[in-house]
């Protein structure tokens, strides 16, 4: 079959693989009708983690089941389903409490498994035709037979994880929000503080694509370009700050001022401190693992960052932090979707073949061309 494989840092392409096929009574095999690239597939694209050649990236999948194992009792033939990035057991400590995102069972050594990511496990991603779903009565979601395609993706990754932002923040409605970084996730991480009925909704970031998709649902633009953001949000909150805040930008943030290209891991993580008010909360959804973020010291590489505790202890700030819990979030947000409440795929920029695979990543990577979010139909 075809999938995306990964050859070398900045070069993925469409090769040839073996199709999956089903290895436990547990299994499904899923026909991929959508898959989306996400901005940590970038991480192993510009080659800052592990990733070895011949990696199958994907793990934002949805679509038709194709093959069912004998042990599998919810799901047949034809159903259509959108699976969480997180391979779980749901048996599991942390699954039966919810953690699903960090399952002890499907990732020996490690807690937590993903599709086509490094050191998530030995689960082939899903930017290809087919996909292997283990543990498929905990891991597939049913959806309609039909509509919604690019909302339901979403379900996946993006839509949860910005859910769960402001999850670990505890937004509450008529409270004011900081969300930092306007990429996707920052984008659903908005949209998901505005459901859940918050008063104001600041969203901080540079590309003006980004923050011109931030105002068009709501939120308040802050291009930190033109000057220090906690600055500007305290100016429009009459000096307090905001209630809560939510970091969607992790170890790749970029100061204001800075040369252009120049990352300052920490940077973000302070700068949420300083904007939100005395005993507020912060949710971190944004990804902070031990990577190869340019141009920083060795103990950034390391994940170990310069973060202002004493500050935030001064104001006794509440921070949650964490990958997305997928299947905690993704059945209500899916009833949101149909019932009309929800339309997250207004982050969609492009929708392709599999075959423009590696162009998109390209300009998903410069951030060229108005590229916010890419799926892709193989």
């Amino acid at each position: 079959m075809k999938a995306v494989v990964y050859r070398e840092p900045y070069s993925v392409e469409i090769g040839e693989v073996e199709r999956p096929t089903i290895q436990h009574p547990n299994d499904v095999l899923v026909r991929i009708t959508s898959t989306a690239i996400c901005g940590s597939d970038l991480h192993m694209y510009e080659g800052r983690t592990a990733a070895e050649p011949g990696i199958v990236f994907g793990h934002e999948n949805m679509g038709i089941i194709e093959e069912v194992g004998d042990g599998v009792v919810s799901l047949k033939r034809g159903d259509r389903v959108v699976m969480p990035f997180n391979v779980a057991c749901g048996f599991c400590k942390n699954c039966m409490a919810g953690n699903t995102g960090f399952c002890l069972t499907v990732n020996p050594g490690f807690a937590g498994g993903a599709y086509g990511y490094v050191a998530m496990g030995p689960y082939m991603g899903g930017q290809a035709e087919y996909l292997r779903v283990p543990f498929a009565d905990f891991n597939c979601l049913k959806l309609p037979p039909e509509g919604h395609e690019t909302d339901f993706i979403l379900l996946a990754d993006i839509f949860p994880t910005g859910y769960h932002g402001c999850e670990l923040a505890q937004v509450s409605p008529g409270e004011t929000v900081v969300v930092y970084g306007a990429g996707p996730v920052g984008l659903m991480a908005a949209y998901s503080a505005l459901l859940r009925g918050a008063s104001r909704v600041f969203s901080v970031d540079r590309i003006p694509e980004r923050l011109s998709k931030a105002e068009s649902i709501g939120a308040i633009p802050i291009d930190f370009s033109q000057g220090d953001p906690v600055a500007q949000i305290k100016d429009q909150t009459d000096g307090e700050g905001t209630d809560k805040g939510v970091d969607a930008v992790g170890y790749q943030a970029q100061a204001h001022g800075t040369t252009e290209g120049k990352e300052e891991p920490a940077v973000v993580l302070n700068s949420i401190i300083e904007t939100v008010r005395p005993t507020g909360r912060i949710g971190v959804p944004g990804l902070y693992v031990p990577a190869d973020p340019g141009g920083v010291d060795e103990n950034a590489k390391r994940g170990m960052l310069s973060v202002a505790i004493g500050r935030m202890f001064e104001k006794g700030q509440v921070m949650g932090t964490g990958q997305c819990n997928v299947k905690r979030y993704n059945r209500q947000l899916r009833d949101m979707i149909i019932a009309g409440r929800a339309k997250p795929s207004f982050v969609v920029s492009h929708e392709l073949s599999l075959s423009e695979a590696p162009e998109a990543y390209r300009k998903f990577d410069q951030r060229i061309e108005g590229y916010t979010k890419v799926v892709l139909h193989p």
